[in-house]
């Protein structure tokens, strides 16, 4: 295979090195020109571009593109309060068997030294985090036809079977309730982890019509998740359980935006005992930002597909900058 840049006959070494005088000469002369200018002051000295700012496709702030990790959270009440929650750009709240509800956190815009406590994974996470390409996924352990399913699938997963040195047990807690991932060694161990990018989100002003709204709360048979709107913190204060939802170091836990998305959750196939949350599909989906509601409609068409919220009048639904976090909800 020929090296880049190189020719191979005597006509095509005269061509380039014509270019190359030619490249010379226009050089020189823009050099000349600009020291003309410079001397005459005729013309002030154009700047240079400023770079464009990356934003995060997650949140809406100022972040670059980063691996993305997915951590699947306890959210037991012996588990809570969790470490580095608040760090998230995304807390995703579900149902799993026994009407009882875990958490997902979304990392790329920051890298905690430790998040946790870190509980199993489930079968349709495969599916439903393929939104993000293939994220890292640091999870316990899963069920055994799950951990088979999550192994084949293309997720970097690295739970605390297969990769323990990416964690570390809590002596001042009880198991199950004190394993602690350590992100800097599972992105370690998954270099080629996907970078942030577009998964449908848009970020921008509030728009007029929203039901003013100060509470809302979604119920699992065995859990519950509430929020209240405070003006004084401009979002969305977290409870769960009806007690305030706090990190590790007693601040309140809460985003700016809440999506309460309407899905199906059907009993998995592996273990009918589990809910099977269906996240490909469309349904109704109720956006909370600024202290008001509004109806929208979810969509998303296939696993490696974005997820759309749009308004009823066909507008893509703008979510507040900063923490999203999105509650499913079973319909």
């Amino acid at each position: 295979m020929p090296q880049l840049g190189t020719t191979s006959t005597a006509s095509g070494g005269t061509a380039r090195r014509r270019r190359t005088r030619v490249c010379a000469a226009v050089l020189a002369v823009g050099a000349l020109t600009a020291g003309t200018v410079a001397q005459s002051g005729a013309q002030a000295e154009t700047p240079a571009p400023q770079a464009k700012e990356d934003i995060s496709p997650f949140t809406g702030l100022p972040a670059e593109p980063a691996p993305v990790m997915a951590v699947k959270l306890d959210n037991h009440p012996d588990a809570r309060p969790h470490t580095a929650l608040e760090k998230a750009d995304m807390v995703v709240v579900e149902q799993v068997e026994g009407g009882l509800s875990r958490l997902i956190g979304v990392y790329a815009s920051q890298q905690p030294e430790r998040i946790g406590p870190v509980r199993s994974a489930r079968d349709y996470n495969i599916e439903q985090l393929r939104m993000f390409d293939r994220p890292a996924l640091a999870y316990s352990g899963a069920a055994k036809g799950t951990e088979e399913l999550i192994q084949k699938s293309p997720l970097y997963a690295l739970s605390n079977d297969t990769f323990p040195s990416g964690y570390v047990r809590d002596e001042a807690g009880e198991p199950p309730h004190n394993l602690y991932a350590q992100p800097d060694k599972i992105l370690d161990a998954a270099p080629d982890a996907s970078l942030s990018s577009d998964i449908g989100f848009r970020f921008g002003a509030e728009p007029k019509d929203g039901v003013p709204t100060e509470e809302a709360h979604v119920e699992y048979p065995s859990a519950s998740t509430g929020f209240s709107w405070s003006e004084k913190e401009d979002r969305w204060l977290a409870s769960f359980d009806g007690e305030p939802a706090e990190n590790a170091k007693g601040e309140r836990l809460g985003g700016k935006t809440v999506v309460i998305q309407e899905v199906d959750m059907r009993p998995s196939e592996i273990n009918p005992k589990t809910p099977y949350i269906e996240t490909v599909g469309e349904g109704k989906a109720t956006v909370l930002r600024d202290g008001a509601a509004f109806d929208t409609t979810w969509k998303r068409t296939d696993a490696e597909g974005d997820t759309t919220f749009t308004r009823p009048n066909g507008d893509r639904m703008p979510f507040d900058r900063g923490q999203v976090w999105v509650v499913y909800k079973e319909r």
